[in-house]
Order: C-alpha cells, then structure tokens, then sequence
C-alpha cells in the first residue's frame, strides 16, 4: 500500500504515522470539541513548546486532518479545526478513551 510516496505494509502502520506521538494525539483530542485558536491550544496541553505545536499542527495540515484559517486583521488570527477526514478519527479516540479507562481500572484493582 502506498501513501504519499511511502510504501506501508499495512493501514494500521499508516494511521500510526499520521497521528503517532504525544502532540498530536492531543491536539486533535482539543480540536474534537471545536475549533481553536494557538493560544487555547497551547494552554490545553502542559509541557507543549510553541515550536512543538507550530511544527505538529503544520504536519496535521499537510496531512488533511486539520484546518488552519488565517483572518485578514491585525494582530492575525488564525484558528484550526477538524477537517472531515480528522473528524472521522472520532471512534477511534472514543474506543482509546475507553480501552484506557479499562485499562486504569484493571490496573486499580488488581493491586
């Protein structure tokens, strides 16, 4: 299977590309409940530097799972969303969500 030039061995391995790492995993988890703006982002996830979030919300464009909309105004405002193509990632992430609180609870209770 090919993919923008690379050569994958199976669709898992493309999607683990695409939104692999801890950045983008939670970025797109802020942008789940809406579209928002840099600062709101980068408030949302601790520890996130801006030239980590410039770079990881640049690669998710390239990408076609986000948006970024620039408005014409000084000082510019720009604000990111879910395309479609990011908006469908949403089961999965809901079946992460609750594959990790089974996980935790699992974890709880076997101490």
């Amino acid at each position: 299977m090919r993919s923008a030039g690379k050569e994958y061995h199976c669709p898992v391995e493309l999607v683990i590309e695409l939104i692999s790492g801890k950045w983008k995993l939670l970025i797109l988890r802020e942008l789940m409940s809406g579209t928002k703006r840099f600062s709101q982002l980068q408030r949302a996830i601790p520890g996130i530097t801006q030239k980590m979030l410039t770079k990881q919300l640049r690669e998710l464009e390239r990408d076609g799972l986000i948006n970024r909309k620039v408005y014409p105004q000084v000082p510019p405002k720009v604000e990111y969303s879910l395309t479609e193509l990011g908006k469908s990632l949403k089961p999965v992430f809901d079946a992460m969500h609750r594959w990790g609180i089974e996980y935790m609870n699992l974890k709880s209770t076997s101490k």
